[in-house]
């Protein structure tokens, strides 16, 4: 059996792979080894909760919430809120741990369950395998008083919203028209009231969650209405995020897409011109493109590179005191205001940047050359034979010697699905297609389940 993590948490099949009981377990073994109080404080462990609003979600969160009860906790039940506002409100609150029901951009048949530290941080893997192997010991029984209290977190909403609006410095966005796809996610309920608070004016898509329709043909990964919005509105820009609102992809006023590693350049440059970013230096993953790292180059900014995950990109950041990272899908982490990657707080934070500067986002955007990047998901195979697949390794060494260093080339399993994703990068499109569609089928033959 494998390990039951991934790169963000649990993760699968809502019914199937995520049952009633797996959360139950779960949260009693988490409670186990967070609601251990190492602050020396007599009170009992308290653990804020939260989901986005797949139907799923409800049993998968009253289950959380029953093992933490059952093993001691007192849980915060905060609804629907996004995961950085879970993420924000254990801090907030100074609680003992955080626990996110969310399966991010995921259809809405799937769900999961990720787990905050104190501060709201991420686990570390040692952490999760400790939780793990603490689902296969001893049951903890507690009764009478010791039994945790689940209670409704009725201004969680509230908090996150004032936090958010007081990272701006009282600037406004008063001129500035900006459409918001929320996803049907966990932003419906914030992003649009955050932003008309903050002065923009603000046209909504994607945000009437039923339950089943979180990321369906919207948001982050259906970037397609939020282009339309924006043209048919005349908008200064679109922000695009995913079901439970921790990534931000945005659209010009001309309909063009500005992805993650453009977002950080923008915001890299607007911190470093502001004194704000730490050490001049920029937290990317091995999926950002050449260009960003030739971009910041220019500019007298250094990148650190670490593995795909926001996880890794916030572990970076806080061993080596650096303000700003993130990820080409969209994760931003600006560490000043947040510890996990935050969509609504990156995109009130392009919208800034846009308004302080005086240009629009696709003058802002052309700080950053895009080098052609082909990006090819091979579905169905062993993605733990990557690594130890000889004629797999040859094929990415003859490729690497094609490219005469103007490019390169990314092999990497996914963290939660039988996936390779082979990524190439060239200076010419049309050799970058041959190139990882000529890669892909060599994964698929060799690793093939």
């Amino acid at each position: 059996m494998g390990r039951l993590f991934g790169t963000d948490g649990v993760r699968g099949l809502a019914g199937v792979d995520v049952t009633a009981e797996l959360a139950l377990n779960l949260a009693h073994a988490a409670a186990l080894v967070l609601g251990r109080n190492a602050r020396g404080e007599s009170r009992r462990a308290i653990a804020v909760v939260a989901r986005d609003p797949r139907v799923s979600g409800e049993f998968i969160s009253a289950a959380v919430s029953a093992g933490l009860a059952a093993a001691g906790v007192d849980v915060l039940d905060a609804g629907v809120i996004p995961t950085p506002a879970a993420a924000y409100l254990v801090a907030d609150t100074d609680a003992d741990f955080g626990v996110m029901v969310s399966a991010s951009h995921n259809p809405a048949a799937d769900n999961g369950i990720k787990f905050f530290a104190e501060g709201g941080r991420k686990l570390p893997d040692e952490v999760e395998d400790q939780i793990e192997a603490a689902m296969s010991g001893p049951v903890t029984a507690v009764t009478g008083r010791e039994v945790g209290r689940i209670r409704r977190f009725a201004d969680a909403e509230d908090r996150y919203l004032v936090h958010l609006l007081g990272t701006l410095e009282g600037l406004s966005l008063e001129g500035l028209h900006v459409v918001l796809d929320c996803a049907h996610g966990a932003a419906a309920g914030i992003s649009p009231d955050v932003f008309t608070d903050a002065g923009a004016r603000v046209t909504v898509i994607g945000n009437d969650p039923d339950g089943f329709n979180i990321n369906d043909g919207v948001g982050s990964t259906y970037l397609e209405p939020l282009q339309a919005a924006v043209r048919e509105t005349g908008a200064d820009l679109g922000i695009a995020h995913d079901g439970d609102a921790d990534r931000c992809l945005a659209v010009d006023g001309d309909g063009n897409v500005v992805d993650g590693d453009k977002i950080m350049a923008i915001i890299a440059l607007s911190m470093m011109a502001r004194g704000k970013l730490e050490k001049n230096t920029l937290v990317a993953t091995v999926m950002s493109n050449l260009g960003l790292k030739l971009a910041m180059a220019n500019n007298g900014i250094d990148i650190v590179e670490t593995g795909v995950g926001d996880r890794y990109v916030l572990e970076a950041i806080n061993a080596g005191g650096y303000s700003l990272g993130g990820e080409q899908s969209g994760h931003v982490i600006m560490s000043e205001h947040a510890t996990t990657g935050d969509g609504i707080l990156t995109g009130l934070h392009i919208a800034a940047e846009v308004k302080r500067s005086g240009k629009t986002l696709a003058q802002l955007a052309e700080c950053m050359q895009v080098y052609p990047q082909v990006l090819v998901n091979v579905r169905g195979v062993d993605r733990a034979g990557v690594a130890g697949d000889e004629m797999l390794q040859q094929a990415v060494t003859q490729a690497e010697i094609a490219l005469a260093g103007k490019g390169r080339v990314l092999l990497r399993p996914s963290g939660t699905e039988p996936v390779v994703r082979v990524m190439v990068e060239a200076e010419f499109e049309d050799q970058a297609h041959q190139l990882a569609n000529d890669l892909a089928a060599i994964v698929k033959e060799r690793l093939a389940i």
